[in-house]
């Protein structure tokens, strides 16, 4: 049996041999016959040849544009969560408590890990941010403000009317000098099972805007003195309630530069961010914040000016410039010998050229301390035109003392725009000393707090309303004050009051008529130009939208949660 099977077996593979010799040969012998024997005739068809050749390729290559065509038609390259943004600042950081944040790198940091009760929204208004509600009653003199539910700070404890209650009292406490203690000067706090209730010594319409500012954790500080918290381990350490959670400081052996890490939060009330984490790194000086936007060491600033566009790679950085809400203006101190009288001011204000100053800077005109964001009047009084001639004629005939002291800080444009106005009143016949500060505590000590100038050109928060009190009532001309003019109009001290007590709106635009009439006839300040933001950043991120309507710089974070620096490629939604 075996024997049977072994010779079929053999008989076959002789067979398969025979065959696979049989049909190797016939295929040399086609191969011979129909391709290498027929090769010279190619000549004689070479074209056609040829032209069959080209038509497979552009078959081909239709095909490949076709599939990339449609590739591109239904998706997009879209930003996705993810990725670090680094953003550069300039000034210490020497607490990251928020009720003490000063210096620019403070507010940023400030910003990035607290929420606050009221916020500035996207159409640059007030609105609430962890507050759910805040009413008045028929008076004006009675808040009362109602928590969102489910609120949650970083390490994971619920944010309470507890909290809310004793961050005020900081505020209020007399050993603790904060931004904020003089907005509730008068002011009681009382709290209820489920609100908090303001009570005012006077009505004020715009109290919302007081409480844009960032609350304290109760179940970490409520045991330290208020004089301890500069501090507590919570100043280098602290639970947050922000877009973003504190993670680790890198200290460089520079005495400002700092490295802040911090991570996305994922209890924030609004949501976690698209970015995994956000790093705030600290500069002494700008020229190294250019120098680290050039290498990508930091992918955005605010910290810069469009004077500094040209020291900037173009093809890695773009400008954002966006109006805010702050106003340059030339403040005269009508307490000064050279400026105490109203036809003078009034001549410096005809003879200076404000069109040649706006033109000049490219920015945006600013005739009055009300802006039109912040409430819409019926009339605005006339501003008369430029004529220095005239001006310089008043001045020969009433000014008693010619000697100007013009004073501004060290940063932006202000250098130039003084350098321009005291050549302009050197025009109209004063003799002019310009002095440059550096905008630190010695300056608000040694100038701003006694009025050591005759004319000071500076930039103001003109906020998301029009209350102008902080800048010229009475009460604010003063060491402590910010009556930045020693302005004193005893009829414009009502009208303030009476402006911002209101809450029957015809009334409230009549009343700051009133007062820009007065402003504009006394002239205890020259509006020079509306203040813009500078915003370098890196091509490949998104940053805040530009659609947004900021009251101060810092409110460029108001959408944070959507800002990105990872892009992926993403269908189409049909």
């Amino acid at each position: 049996m075996k024997q049977n099977f072994k010779k079929r077996g053999q008989k076959l593979a002789k067979r398969w041999e025979k065959f696979s010799k049989r049909a190797s040969e016939d295929s040399r012998e086609h191969i011979q016959e129909n391709l290498i024997e027929r090769l010279p005739n190619a000549r004689r068809v070479r074209l056609l040849i040829l032209e069959w050749c080209l038509l497979v390729i552009v078959i081909i290559s239709l095909a490949l544009t076709q599939a990339f065509w449609y590739d591109q038609s239904y998706s997009i390259q879209a930003f996705v969560d993810g990725g670090t943004y680094t953003e550069g600042t300039i000034g210490k950081v020497n607490s990251l408590n928020p009720l003490f944040a000063v210096t620019s790198s403070e507010k940023t940091l400030s910003k990035l890990l607290f929420a606050r009760l009221t916020t500035i929204d996207y159409s640059g208004h007030i609105n609430v941010g962890l507050a759910e509600s805040i009413t008045p009653d028929d008076t004006g003199k009675v808040w009362t403000l109602k928590l969102k539910d489910n609120l949650s700070w970083s390490d994971g404890n619920p944010i309470t009317i507890e909290d809310v209650v004793y961050t005020l009292a900081v505020i209020k406490d007399p050993s603790v000098n904060t931004i904020y203690s003089s907005d509730f000067s008068g002011v009681s706090v009382k709290a209820t099972e489920d609100s908090v209730i303001f009570t005012l010594s006077s009505a004020y319409v715009d109290f919302p805007t007081f409480l844009d500012l960032p609350i304290l954790p109760a179940h970490i500080l409520a045991e330290v003195q208020p004089s301890m918290l500069l501090e507590h381990n919570f100043s280098a350490d602290p639970i947050t309630s922000g877009a973003f959670a504190f993670n680790a400081t890198q200290t460089t052996n520079n005495d400002v530069e700092k490295v802040i890490y911090l991570t996305a939060n994922p209890n924030y009330y609004k949501g976690a961010p698209m970015l995994n984490s956000f790093v705030v790194h600290t500069y002494a000086e700008k020229d190294s914040i250019i120098k680290a936007l050039s290498t990508g060491e930091i992918t955005a600033s605010a910290e810069l000016s469009s004077a500094d566009a040209d020291a900037l790679p173009a093809d890695l950085i773009y400008e954002k410039q966006t109006t805010i809400s702050d106003g340059v203006f030339a403040f005269l101190n009508t307490g000064s010998s050279a400026l105490s009288s109203a036809e003078v001011r009034r001549a410096i204000r005809q003879g200076i050229d404000i069109d040649q100053i706006v033109t000049e800077f490219n920015e945006k005109p600013l005739d009055y301390p009300i802006l039109s964001s912040e409430i819409e009047l019926n009339e605005y009084p006339a501003i008369p035109n430029y004529d220095p001639a005239a001006a310089k004629a008043t001045i020969a005939g009433q000014a008693t003392n010619k000697n100007i002291q013009l004073a501004t800080v060290n940063t932006g444009y202000f250098p130039e725009l003084v350098q321009d106005v005291a050549e302009q009143l050197t025009a109209l016949g004063f003799t002019v000393e310009t002095t440059i500060y550096e905008p630190d505590q010695d300056f608000l000590l040694n100038v701003i707090r006694p009025r050591n100038y005759d004319i000071l050109i500076y930039n103001i928060g003109l906020g998301a309303n029009p209350d102008i009190f902080t800048y010229y009532h009475s009460s604010k001309a003063s060491v402590s004050g910010l009556n930045l003019s020693n302005y004193r109009n005893l009829v414009v001290d009502d009208l303030i009051i009476s402006a911002r007590s209101t809450m029957n709106e015809t009334l409230r635009i009549a009343k700051y008529e009133a007062f820009l009439r007065h402003w504009v006839d006394d002239v205890p300040a020259i509006g020079l130009y509306q203040a813009s933001l500078t915003y370098f950043c890196n091509r490949n991120a998104r940053a805040f939208s530009e659609d947004n309507h900021l009251v101060f710089a810092t409110d460029r974070f108001t959408d944070v949660d959507y800002w990105a620096v990872n892009q992926a490629k993403r269908n189409r939604t049909p």
